[in-house]
């Protein structure tokens, strides 16, 4: 279900969607101008930063779109079955560096001390300033006030952001205001097929003798 938000958010903002729907209210045949804003998935340098199990669900979900996969992690893993030569696993030293290739930065991070703020300024003025951000993990591996003057000084396009470091987000918050964001209320996960994925799962492991 996350995995699925996540890739409608950054086909949100691929697509020209806002800009479709602007031109939709103005009753306006915008063909030219929206596809000069359209862009691809094929190609592009996706990285996973908390390289688990939902992680690793996006990572599997986007190969078919053609992304080449990076997944970051504290300590060094395997590559999964579905990775090729384009793909490949590095820890969190080497964020800084994997970011400065990355079209889309996808944050899939448990809470806790060890990922307090450890997205810094810095890691957004690394990133190229056509790509995206997206937060299904939690809200505070980052300063609020760093994301927004990413967005606002153009360091980096647009952001999808479904948790945050406090809940519900302040109505003075400045994310509200911003054109390039994306904002949802805690609900990457929702669905009416949640309860239903989560006994398969369940069963799943069971069978598996995960809990032997």
């Amino acid at each position: 279900m996350i995995a699925e938000s996540v890739i409608g958010a950054m086909l949100h903002f691929l697509k020209a969607f806002p800009l479709s729907m602007k031109m939709q209210g103005k009753k306006k045949w915008a063909r030219i101008k929206i596809s000069k804003k359209q862009q691809s998935l094929y190609k592009a340098r996706v990285t996973i930063l908390g390289f688990g199990k939902i992680g690793n669900a996006l990572g599997r979900l986007l190969k078919p779109f053609g992304c080449k996969i990076t997944g970051i992690k504290r300590t060094e893993m395997a590559a999964p079955d579905y990775f090729d030569e384009q793909d490949k696993i590095l820890t969190f030293e080497n964020l800084k560096s994997a970011l400065q290739e990355t079209d889309h930065l996808i944050c899939a991070l448990p809470g806790g001390p060890e990922t307090y703020e450890i997205l810094q300024s810095i890691h957004f003025k690394n990133m190229p300033k056509t790509s995206y951000f997206y937060n299904v993990g939690r809200g505070n591996i980052y300063k609020e006030s760093d994301l927004v003057e990413a967005l606002q000084g153009g360091e980096i396009s647009g952001a999808y952001l479904d948790v945050f470091g406090k809940e519900p987000l302040s109505e003075f918050s400045r994310l509200w205001g911003l054109g390039n964001v994306l904002i949802q209320p805690h609900i990457s996960a929702a669905s009416p097929q949640y309860l239903e994925l989560f006994v398969e799962e369940l069963a799943g492991k069971i069978n598996a003798g995960e809990f032997d």
